[in-house]
């Protein structure tokens, strides 16, 4: 098994919803186009795993976690399109294909990574969630937002531009990605229990702990495969963290501290499973996927 393998099914369905959605959006076929491309070329769906495997553990109807992961992907989306602009990482590739801006062109990159954060609001709201009351649905909302905005990934994108060819303190870089990587991915665990029956709530901080040390590991893996993997595998250069004198784990660590890092954050956030009341073999069955992946 592979983390592509298992993530398929929710890969599918998550597509599924996202073509319905991008569909509907005829004004402008080139902008249509552009979106479309930044979101379904690919992807392993991580975020949407996560939000509706969590979202299963803790009793939620289908339909609320789907339209939730949606929302979820959407934001991811917007932002690797804008991050590939030439102002920020400026690179030409992403998952294999021509990066957003190189298949059309920046400006019109740039309106569809605009477009991608707005429909995700807009998927988020349009219909009443069958299972949640409305005060939990404006929690998702709220959880994505702030996770998206300055005190979560865009910051983090900040950050890491500032840090660029310099050399920071660990503790510097862990912020950096638990801003700019990491709170999506808790968001998305957080999303996932917002979605579930009343008693699951009282285990928020639980899922949140694991995937707060899922999303800092995963920072880790990818500085590892940035010098490790091949372009071929990763779908993007390799070695442009290096090139780009980005501030990564490796770089600060070495590869033999980065291991350890991973290996540690991994033990850590298995740790956090063993404390929910639930089956949680799913996620650490994810997380061992997730964390031993090759690109």
């Amino acid at each position: 098994m592979t983390i592509n393998s298992l993530t398929a099914a929710t890969r599918e369905q998550v597509d599924s919803f996202l073509k319905q959605a991008l569909a509907q959006l005829t004004l402008n076929p080139r902008l249509n186009q552009a979106m479309q491309h930044g979101v379904l070329m690919g992807g392993k769906r991580i975020r949407p795993y996560l939000l509706v495997t969590v979202a299963d553990i803790c009793g939620a109807n289908k339909n609320d976690a789907l339209q939730a992961a949606a929302a979820v992907e959407l934001i991811h989306a917007y932002s690797l399109i804008h991050d590939d602009l030439p102002a920020m990482d400026d690179d030409d590739l992403r998952r294999g294909q021509p990066t957003c801006h190189i298949a059309y062109d920046e400006a019109t990159a740039i309106l569809a990574g605009d477009a991608l954060q707005t429909l995700a609001f807009e998927v988020l709201t349009e219909n009443r969630m069958e299972q949640l009351p409305s005060e939990r649905q404006l929690q998702l909302v709220q959880v994505l937002a702030k996770a998206s905005g300055a005190r979560g990934m865009c910051a983090g994108q900040a950050i890491d531009l500032q840090a660029t060819a310099k050399i920071v303190t660990e503790d510097a870089l862990e912020q950096m990605h638990l801003s700019k990587t990491g709170a999506l991915i808790t968001a998305a665990a957080t999303m996932g229990v917002l979605c579930g029956n009343d008693n699951a709530q009282q285990w928020r901080e639980k899922f949140e702990q694991f995937a707060h040390y899922l999303g800092l590991a995963f920072q880790v893996q990818d500085d590892i495969l940035d010098v490790t993997g091949n372009t071929e595998a990763l779908g993007k250069p390799q070695g442009s963290d290096t090139a780009s004198e980005k501030s990564t784990y490796v770089r600060l660590l070495g590869i033999e501290g980065a291991q350890q890092r991973l290996q540690n954050l991994h033990h850590k956030a298995l740790q956090s499973l063993s404390d929910i009341p639930y089956n949680t073999d799913r996620l650490e069955q994810f997380s061992d996927l997730l964390l031993k992946r090759d690109h």
